[in-house]
């Protein structure tokens, strides 16, 4: 039977809270980060879908179709974002991702209304996100339908008479980049996005961690090498590593998947260099930060937790609060899945993406001049 001494044991006990208390860091990990991310997160990790941008182009311009377009919005599950001035600005924004939806209401449309007859009108859906095409797709049929019967009402309480059989209403629905709407198409760029964040920036993080923990970063130090070509010299072989992992990810997913490049591989290619600068750079400078490996991987996952829930990867963004949202303007990878699905599901070029090129431009600028700052200053 195994026997304690109390004394030890409360002498143990007292010397893990002095521990505790004088290790600022973990304090932070034990107390303020479960409350941050709860608060944070319960509002992020939200499936309900609404607020989808729709813009609308009625060339009726008659009560009847502002009706319509009230009645979609009316719903919660749209706001009128853009009011376009041809079916081509229509396409444009659905293609930027500025809408995920489009109203196109034809001229004549009051007239038929007004003759009793079906009055069309089509709504285009990004079918990128199928979680968001559904709803709206949903939802315009049932307010399509819910129109139609009031409408048929509304002749009846004034005629007497019933009015003709059919909808009074024919709202053609149609989703656009991925008619299907199959969730791969959705998931395999998000996934290839993710994976590429979180191989690089692992790979770095623990670059100068491993020479620090072996002894070898201060025989380093007394070399000839300085701390630039010290730091470029480790990030351009995982820079190498990175594009070719980033080939084998697009290789399966487009091969084993069947996700097509519906846009240009070349262009896909060369601003994926962009966002791999960045997570190697952000690499970098945790292992700057960090002093075991043990560390560097606490600040990587803290960053990955964000990266899937906040950056679009699986919740749509617009329904998010808008503080939510702005958090998510602060992750590279909300961009980087821009410019994935962008580039793979709708097929667009760099006329669409310059947001997107410029906030990855400037992240990666600014994480490498970080990075090489603390570098320089632990090197000399």
């Amino acid at each position: 039977m195994i026997t304690t001494n109390r004394q030890r044991l409360r002498a143990i006990i007292r010397k893990e809270f002095i521990h505790l208390r004088r290790d600022p860091p973990s304090l932070v990990m034990v107390f303020i980060m479960p409350v941050l991310m709860l608060l944070l997160f319960g509002y992020a990790v939200n499936t309900d879908v609404n607020h989808i941008p729709l813009a609308v182009f009625d060339q009726d311009r008659s009560q009847a179709s502002r009706l319509l377009v009230a009645s979609l919005v009316n719903t919660g599950y749209f706001d009128l974002a853009f009011q376009a001035g041809s079916e081509a600005e229509l396409k444009s924004l659905l293609d930027s991702g500025r809408v995920q939806a489009g109203l196109v209401i034809p001229a004549g449309y009051a007239r038929n209304l007004k003759r009793q007859e079906t009055a069309t009108a089509q709504l285009l859906v990004d079918g990128s996100d199928p979680l968001v095409a559904r709803t709206a797709l949903s939802m315009a049929e049932i307010v399509a339908r819910t129109r139609s019967q009031e409408l048929r009402l509304a002749v009846l309480d004034r005629e007497g008479l019933a009015p003709p059989p059919g909808p009074a209403i024919d709202l053609r629905a149609r989703a656009w980049y991925n008619p299907g709407l199959e969730s791969l198409k959705f998931n395999i760029p998000g996934l290839i996005g993710l994976i590429m964040q979180n191989i690089t920036m692992m790979l770095t993080a623990f670059a100068l961690v491993r020479e620090r923990e072996r002894g070898t970063l201060e025989q380093l130090m007394v070399t000839p090498i300085r701390g630039p070509e010290l730091m470029l010299g480790k990030l351009i072989p995982y820079i190498v590593v990175a594009f070719i992992d980033m080939g084998l990810a697009l290789g399966i997913g487009t091969l084993w998947f069947k996700v097509p490049i519906a846009g240009s591989p070349l262009l896909l290619l060369g601003l994926t260099v962009l966002f791999l600068v960045f997570a190697l750079g952000l690499g970098m400078f945790f292992s700057t930060i960090a002093r075991t490996q043990l560390q560097a991987m606490q600040m990587t996952m803290l960053f990955i937790l964000p990266s899937v829930l906040l950056s679009g990867f699986i919740f749509p963004r617009a329904s998010m609060p808008r503080p939510i949202q702005y958090l998510g303007n602060l992750l590279p990878l909300t961009y980087f899945l821009e410019i994935l699905r962008g580039i793979m599901l709708k097929g667009i070029g760099i006329n669409y993406l310059w947001k997107d090129v410029w906030a990855l431009a400037g992240f990666g600028t600014g994480i490498i001049a970080l990075a090489a700052l603390r570098f320089r200053k632990q090197v000399e």
